[in-house]
Formats: C-alpha cells, structure tokens, sequence
C-alpha cells in the first residue's frame, strides 16, 4: 500500500507502462482495461501497477470525496467474472485537503494472458492497447513457464484430433472472446486453444483442462472424470436402489446434462393444500441451490483423484461428495469467506459458460436459497482431508415430520376419514400453515392436485359426464361438507350450473345426500 507521500510523487510523475490517472468514477470500462493491462504486464517488469482515481492529467488533484460506495463498487471489479483469470487487485483511498485518490493496486499476473470481456489489454508506454498476435504469444508462453496447477499442465499422449473442435470453435469462443477479435482472427485451432490455455505448444497437446472440456474421451486420460448419480429408496447405502446414473464426456456436454436433470429429477416439486380455496407447490430441493453445489463439485474437484464425483440421493436427504477438501487459502475456520481454485482454468471456462455467475458468492447465495425453501443450511463435511462432501435435507421429508404425517401415506390417494386439517395463517413461506394442525374430516395434504383426486372414483365417470360436473364430483370428494356457494367460488361456475350438476350426479346415482340441507354432507357412491 502506497503512503501519502508515495501518491503524490507518482502523480507529479508522468503516466507511464505503471500509472494511469482518470478523474471518473463511473467509466468502469475504463477501469477494467486499465486493470487487465497492469495484470497482462507485456514489459515483464514484474512491478505493481496503479490506477489513481480522482488525479487530474496534470496530476493534480479533482476534488473526489470517495464514498463507501464507490470503494465497494470497485472492489467488486476484481471478483464480478468480467476479467479473467481473476486479478491480484487491492483498492484504497488516500485523503488530502485538495481531495480523496483511489487507488486500485493491481499486482502482475503469473499466469497470463488476462482478459477483460474478451479483449487482452496490455500497456505500451503511457497508453492502452489490445494486444497483437505476437503479444498474445509472449504472454501465453509466460504462462506456461509459470503454469503450476493440474489444468494448465500438458495431457500427454493426447492430440488436437482427440477434441471436439466444434464445439469449441461453435459454442465456446463466441463466449469466450470478443465478437470483433474473432473475426479478424484466422490463425489455426492450436493457436486458438492455446490463447485460452486449452493447448500446449511446446508438448503439442491439448493441456488436461483441453481434454476435460472439449475431449471425445476425457475418462480416457482421467479415471475418476465423471458423476455418479445414486437414488436410493431408503435413507442408507444399504437401501433398495431405485436409479442410477453415469455422466460421462466433455464438459461442455456434461455441465448441461447434469442441469436439466437436477431440474426435470432432483427438484421434484409437490402441490401440498393449505387451505380450501389455494394449495402451494412444495420443492424437495430448490433447483439454484443444488445446480450451485453441483456445479462447485466439478469445479474445485481434484481430476487427479481416480474416484467420481458422488451425487447420492437417499428418501430424506443428498449428497454430494467430491475428491479433494479444501484447496489453498481455503481452510474449515475460514470457508466460505476465504476461497481458491484448484482448476483455475475449468473455473474460468465455467463461468465463461455461465454455469458460475460471480466468484465467492455461491455458497452465500445456497444457504439462502435452501433456508428459504425450507431444506435448512447445507451441513458441509470438512473432516476427511481427502474429500469435500456437502448434505442437504429433503424439504418435504422435513414438513412430513413436522406435521408427524408418514411419508408413504402421503404418496398415496386420497382415503376417507383419513385427512389432515391445515389452518393457513396466510404465511406466503408455506411452513408456517402447518403450526395448528389437527386430524378429522376436511382437507386432505395429499400429492395430488383437485384434478387428480377424483381420478379412482368412478372408472367410468368421465365418459358419463362433462369435465364441470367431474370437478364438481372432484370438490366433493375432497370436502363432503362443501356447500353449493363455495363449490361456484372454486370453479367460477354459477350456483345454478352447480345445482343441475349435482341433479346429475344423484341421477346417475354417483352422489347422494345424507342429511339436511344446512347439516348434511355428500356420498359418493
């Protein structure tokens, strides 16, 4: 961090590779390529860069009076995904009696090129500019000469024919590099590949991140590289399995199966009656939530580690197990505050994606999501140093034991005499109706929507009668005891048309009335 002093003597200096100066504080563009310039460091001088906000040209100061705000606002810049790989960026302000300087300490990247929107900055001199062919070069072997983790390192034994090229040059770049660079880019897929740290020029072949991504056959040249779905139909391993699943391939292919099946499969969405005119659609598990997990598994997993991703779910829970704990600066005391990747490249590539909105802020975002569906908080399992393992409860499972209902009852039709009475104290959360909850003749908490719970009575009815009289025979069967108006409030329908259904009813003898006109409920027969 830069003292008073030091701030002053570099802005009575002249811009240079180093230093920029701007009096705005809004252009973030401005900010973005100025950081991606510092962290490219095209000079190789490995020294920090500063971007002084609130310095006139001339170096004198504008008056800036920095808010909390604004300190916030640019602070998020390091972590929002719009540059990538992340920057080493520190922000603070220096106040002075002319006014406030902002300084964003950007430190050079070790593994460049750095991207900001697609575009590589770098610095020429006192100035901006996107870097050339030959630029772009320098940095991509710098990074290589750096490269340490396990997806920028070379797959040996691999070649460029072992990817989907396609893929990458159809569906990938688009998202990865800016429209305008593409399309004065002609150099070959290699050097593509390479310029997004998927190919490795000196052992020409795609690196472990290329194969992972883009490969025909990743599994091939990684064991464990794979989820392994488990339904069990009990609560232990020891249970009847019931499903199972492998997602293998690339994954660019896998990420997107692994969505659509946690939305179609895992979140499995339940109409449960919370009072007589209104029934709410209960989540066993919120799709954001588990997607997050999911995604952060196949994100931070250790690929060299021969075993899968575990993605088990038992009747009252899931889990979701991956190889490697806590990576880095990530430690049990700190997480999730503190975060790292072991895969900075398949990160980036994900949110390039769009399968990670914003860096650091996953977890936070679950809790909140599972808190508010009424699953409770993830408990994560930080005990074995060798795996990652993350639980969540099963909402519905957790409301069924509340209102102290057995699980297979409620996955069975509506039975006589055997209903639940819920009394909604107009709670839009759902969990709460359930706190005065008594046992008799009203309203049942069953799967089934109005429309599915006459389906068994009378196998016949529907080719008898209209589909207004059916949900008529429909209401009765879930409330005996319904009166006429109250039947013409849930179907819209007129308290005549009412009166000629049950008229029809009676006179295909599918309903009779026991009892008086104010005290007397309905049969069906």
């Amino acid at each position: 961090m830069l003292t008073p002093n030091e701030i002053l003597h570099y802005l009575a200096d002249i811009e240079s590779d180093r230093i920029e100066r701007t009096i705005s504080v809004s252009n973030t563009d401005k900010f973005c390529e100025a950081i991606c310039a510092f962290s490219n460091d095209i000079s190789g001088s490995r020294s920090t860069g500063y971007l002084f906000i609130g310095a006139n040209d001339n170096g004198s100061l504008s008056g800036l009076r920095a808010t909390d705000e604004l300190l916030r606002s640019l602070a998020g810049i390091r972590s929002d995904g719009n540059i990538l790989p992340q920057p080493a960026l520190t922000v603070y302000k220096s106040s002075f009696d002319d006014g406030d300087i902002v300084v964003l300490e950007v430190q050079p990247s070790t593994f460049p090129p750095v991207r900001y929107k697609g575009k590589m900055w770098i610095r020429v001199g006192p100035r901006k500019a996107t870097a050339n062919e030959t630029e772009e070069r320098l940095l991509i072997e710098r990074r290589t000469a750096n490269a340490a983790t396990f997806d920028a390192r070379p797959c040996y034994g691999a070649s460029i024919d072992e990817l989907k090229t396609d893929i990458f040059n159809a569906y990938y770049l688009p998202r990865a590099v800016d429209k305008e660079v593409l399309l004065s880019d002609t150099r070959d897929i290699k050097f593509k590949m390479a310029s997004l740290r998927f190919f490795d020029f000196k052992a020409d072949c795609p690196t472990n991140a290329g194969m992972l991504l883009f490969g025909f056959n990743p599994e091939y040249y990684h064991f464990g590289d794979y989820v392994q779905y488990v339904r069990f139909d009990g609560k232990t391993m020891a249970s009847k399995i019931v499903n199972e699943h492998k997602f293998t391939g690339d994954l660019v292919t896998v990420l997107s199966k692994l969505d659509s099946f946690i939305e179609t499969t895992i979140e499995q969405k339940h109409p449960v009656f919370v009072s007589a005119l209104r029934e709410e659609t209960r989540r066993s598990y919120p799709h954001i939530a588990i997607r997050e997990l999911l995604m952060n598994a196949v994100m931070h997993r250790d690929y060299e580690s021969n075993a899968p991703i575990k993605f088990y779910e038992f009747a009252d829970r899931l889990e979701i197990v991956n190889p490697g704990g806590l990576y880095g600066n990530a430690r049990p005391e700190n997480f999730p505050t503190v975060n790292d990747y072991r895969n900075p490249i398949v990160a980036e590539a994900m949110k390039v994606l769009g399968y990670v909105n914003k860096y650091n802020r996953g977890i936070y975002n679950v809790q909140i999501e599972l808190v508010e569906n009424g699953n409770g908080e993830a408990i994560f399992d930080f005990d074995k140093i060798t795996v990652f393992g993350a639980t969540v409860h099963n909402a519905l499972e957790l409301l069924l034991t509340k209102l102290n209902i057995d699980r297979k009852d409620f996955f069975v039709n509506y039975k006589e005499n055997d209903t639940y009475n819920v009394v909604d104290n107009s709670s839009d959360k759902g969990l709460d109706v359930s706190d005065n909850v008594t046992k008799g003749p009203n309203l049942p908490i069953i799967e089934n929507s109005f429309k599915d719970v006459g389906k068994d009575v009378g196998k016949d009815v529907g080719k008898e009668l209209s589909q207004s009289i059916i949900d008529i025979l429909q209401l009765i069967v879930v409330n005996p005891s319904i009166k006429i108006a109250e039947m013409a409030k849930i179907t819209g329908l007129t308290n005549r048309t009412i009166e000629r259904a049950l008229a029809k009813l009676k006179e295909t003898n599918k309903i009779k009335r026991l009892g008086g006109r104010k005290d007397g409920k309905w049969e069906v027969s």
